[in-house]
């Protein structure tokens, strides 16, 4: 399997999911490929994919969206957007280098096994509304833009419904929630987003059991994820290895 591309198109597919049920703005028409409007955020106000002969046009086009929308943005620039030729030209119309993420991915066969985390410590799958609330207090506590994008994130959640394509996670220690984890599945893949500990209840193995845990779960036979700086040796000891980078553009 191409792993970066499934990468690149596990993340296309869930920006735009979680875009369409915000009420953004939908392209997808083969010359470009975007979701704008449907967020506050500029993570999730984003360009997926473009064709380059006609990047300066659909670079103006969604500039001009996200003005109209008043709405941060961003473009994800995965290998297959030949980042040395379209990242000039984001800069160029006014975008910033918002940095890259380590794309990473493993067949769930190479998932390695490790301790499961402290005693104490339980993850179930939420399935309900009230679980949700309790899911997205938690990501706020550590996560991105903190409530801000959780309460987002958790509504969109609500709206899509529960079950596939979708599976949320959440764990507790002695009771007490301290991390969430959620897949995303397309076909045999899996993404593996919003991975959070507490802040308070780090370094003792959480983060790897609960990202174990959901992946697992998750019946695919491959696992993707961008990861952050602090997540990358974590998912490298359970046998994700990186495959590429997807940069980020953002405009404020």
């Amino acid at each position: 399997m191409d792993l970066i591309g499934a990468v690149e198109d596990n993340l296309a597919e869930l920006l735009m999911r979680m875009g369409a049920a915000g009420g953004g703005v939908q392209r997808d028409d083969g010359r470009a490929r975007w979701t704008i409007g449907g967020s506050p955020l500029d993570y999730h106000n984003a360009v997926v994919a473009v064709d380059l002969a006609g990047a300066d046009a659909a670079i103006a086009e969604s500039l001009a969206l996200m003005r109209e929308r008043n709405v941060p943005g961003s473009w994800h620039v995965g290998p297959s957007l030949r980042p040395d030729e379209l990242g000039p030209k984001l800069l160029s119309a006014g975008f910033e280098d918002g940095g890259s993420e380590p794309a990473m991915a493993l067949a769930l066969d190479e998932l390695t096994q490790e301790p499961l985390g402290p005693a104490g410590l339980e993850i179930r799958e939420v399935e309900s509304e009230d679980e949700l609330v309790v899911w997205a207090e938690t990501l706020a506590r550590g996560f991105g833009e903190g409530k801000l994008e959780a309460d987002w994130v958790s509504e969109i959640y609500r709206r899509e419904g529960f079950g596939d394509p979708w599976a949320h996670y959440l764990a507790r220690l002695d009771g007490e929630p301290v991390a969430t984890a959620t897949i995303f599945r397309t076909g045999d893949v899996a993404g593996v987003y919003f991975v959070m500990t507490v802040p308070e209840a780090r370094r003792q193995g959480i983060g790897a059991a609960i990202t174990r845990h959901a992946v697992r779960g998750s019946n695919a036979q491959y696992a993707v994820l961008g990861a952050s700086s602090a997540g990358k040796p974590v998912y490298e000891r359970l046998g994700f290895r990186t495959v590429g980078e997807i940069r980020i553009y953002e405009f404020h």
